[in-house]
């Protein structure tokens, strides 16, 4: 980007990445920024575009991972931009890495945790995050080669719920050399991070084969039509699913139901989406299993075999496919009246009174069970009330509201039907 076209060029980037929150912005943005080039070239944009629309509150959010001591000093040169461009910033602390599993992956799960937290707790509704169209390129190659599908070579949604927060990237279409060129053309620096250089990371590494690929045409304008064009069959195929599911699935006592006459006229893409949407619904848990395990999970379904996978049961009688979640799955989670249960439940007590004391929901499991006579005229099998939350005081069974036994209490879905149909179209 020359001087001389910095005027027009400037103002198309920033329309590209105001664009994104148009034409009715939420009141408060949220923008992570770490201090490298390209979040500080967001950073940059969004508040140049604030600041010529009259739009919404910026507030700047840095995550230091602690694996680093120079983290907490780029996190204080954040602060200090964030506050010459007159926006609030907060600085979030990860203490959770303990050596094992994957690093980057785990950073990773734990700065969108982080960061969700922090907007819920200041009424943000959108956090913007710098992912540009290198990134994109670079998502591509890598889940290539992992022989990713529609879904893998997407890469990156522009928009996603996540946590409970719109998370939105309104830089994947942009290019870092010409994001770092507007910094150098306003005089503004940047952190670069040494872990970008480490090629013990897949990322970098594939940074580093593009370079070889390009000649080839691999370039990163074309990877990032490939997460384009996959994108389009993605979001199609999530549409057929969404409509299939509509039109069979029921939502029964906290489990997912669906008529196997249905079940099997579904092509295998089309069952495979709803049985992620399953799972999903069900665990909550961000990643699906892996797409051999969802094979052998249709494949089994299909032949009315029962299956057990990711924390749930997959069992099949009377003609229909019952996803529920697995007792040992949920026997340690433990949460006070009143608050969230496996993600899913909320038990109150009866209205104008309140819990016992040392009262606490927690799996029925079979010594539950055991002391709900009239469990049988729920219509809900055995398996799946073993799982179902009740109230407990000690050893003692207060309430068992899914099993019959609800002495007042009431359980409520409070991530309902409308949740599992929604994650066909905004996951």
């Amino acid at each position: 980007m020359k001087h001389d076209d910095l005027t027009g060029a400037e103002r198309l980037l920033r329309e590209v990445v105001g664009g994104h929150f148009l034409p009715t912005p939420p009141d408060r943005i949220g923008v992570a920024v770490s201090g490298g080039s390209d979040s500080t070239a967001l950073l940059t944009l969004l508040s140049d575009f604030v600041a010529e629309t009259g739009g919404p509150s910026l507030h700047v959010v840095t995550v230091d991972h602690g694996l680093r001591p120079e983290a907490a000093g780029e996190a204080r040169a954040v602060a200090a931009l964030a506050a010459e461009l007159g926006h609030g910033h907060d600085t979030l602390r990860w203490t959770g890495w303990d050596g094992e599993g994957n690093l980057q992956d785990a950073a990773r799960r734990a700065r969108y945790a982080l960061i969700a937290e922090w907007a819920r707790a200041e009424g943000i509704g959108a956090v913007a995050l710098g992912h540009t169209a290198d990134d994109q390129a670079e998502t591509v190659l890598m889940r290539l080669a992992r022989a990713a599908g529609a879904d893998g070579l997407s890469g990156m949604r522009a928009r996603r719920y996540h946590h409970g927060v719109l998370f939105v990237r309104p830089m994947l279409t942009l290019r870092r050399g010409d994001l770092r060129a507007l910094l150098r053309c306003k005089g503004r620096t940047w952190i670069d991070d040494p872990s970008n250089e480490d090629e013990s990371f897949d990322r970098v590494r594939m940074r580093r084969a593009m370079d070889l690929l390009a000649p080839l045409g691999l370039t990163v304008p074309a990877l990032a039509s490939v997460a384009a064009n996959s994108a389009a069959i993605r979001d199609t195929l999530d549409w057929y699913a969404f409509t299939e599911a509509r039109a069979c699935v029921r939502i029964e006592g906290g489990d997912v139901v669906i008529p196997l006459r249905d079940l099997r006229r579904l092509r295998p893409e089309i069952l495979r989406r709803v049985l992620i949407a399953a799972l999903h619904w069900l665990t909550g848990t961000e990643y699906p299993p892996r797409r051999r395990a969802m094979a052998l999970l249709a494949e089994a379904v299909r032949h009315g075999t029962d299956m057990t996978l990711h924390g749930c049961h997959a069992k099949v009688s009377r003609g229909e496919l019952r996803l529920m979640r697995e007792a040992r799955a949920v026997a340690a989670v433990i949460a006070a009246p009143g608050r969230p249960w496996d993600g899913r439940w909320r038990l109150t007590p009866p209205e104008g009174t309140d819990a016992p004391e040392g009262a606490e929901i927690r799996a029925l499991g079979a010594a539950g069970l055991a002391e709900c006579p009239l469990w049988r005229d729920t219509g809900i099998p055995r398996l799946s009330l073993l799982a179902s939350p009740a109230v407990w005081q000690g050893d003692l069974l207060v309430a068992a509201p899914a099993a019959g036994r609800p002495e007042g209490w009431t359980a409520e879905l409070i991530r309902d039907e409308e949740a599992f149909f929604g994650f066909f179209l905004s996951h």
